[in-house]
């Protein structure tokens, strides 16, 4: 038996909910995962997870980095700010930090998230400092990514952490 509908509304919304069956009907449940904003989402997320585990065997992070990437670091203090270019970066922000740590920065990955060409990493990460005493941080950052490669990178993290490893810890004399 078929439902014949009384009135217009009920005949709409009948017609609508029809619709939506045969369209869905149509999709396969893949389809999402198989659209090209799916597999550079996937990739996207593959290449920082990659960067990363790479980098907390020894490598670096940075080499995902496009040469004119703009990475801002947001809140307050000297390093605060936006740097262009990798060359920059590296000179200016990674520099004091890195050259005032015994060993490499270690990181520790708690979540990657994705979502088209942004990735949103969550992470800790921890050192030695030239005078001997630990420092930990806790880190987000957020990558545009074109291409494969990061040319927007957002930062947030403990600056004040980040300062007084700067102020209080001599540079080493590689």
């Amino acid at each position: 038996m078929m439902f014949i509908p009384t009135n217009r509304r009920a005949h709409s919304g009948s017609a609508l909910l029809l619709a939506f069956a045969l369209v869905a009907a149509e999709i396969p449940a893949h389809a999402e995962t198989c659209s090209p904003h799916a597999e550079a989402q996937a990739s996207n997320e593959r290449i920082v997870r990659e960067a990363f585990e790479g980098w907390a065997a020894g490598g670096s992070v940075f080499d995902i980095l496009a040469p004119d990437v703009v990475w801002t670091i947001h809140g307050s203090g000297p390093v605060a700010g936006t740097y262009r270019g990798v060359e920059d970066f590296a000179q200016r922000a990674s520099g004091p930090l890195v050259s005032r740590l015994a060993a490499p920065l270690v990181p520790d990955l708690h979540h990657i998230w994705a979502s088209g060409d942004t990735v949103i990493i969550r992470f800790g990460a921890s050192s030695t400092t030239t005078s001997g005493n630990p420092y930990r941080n806790q880190f987000v950052w957020i990558f545009r990514m074109e291409d494969g490669a990061v040319t927007e990178a957002e930062a947030f993290l403990d600056l004040a952490a980040y300062q007084e490893v700067v102020d209080r810890n001599e540079p080493r004399s590689d």
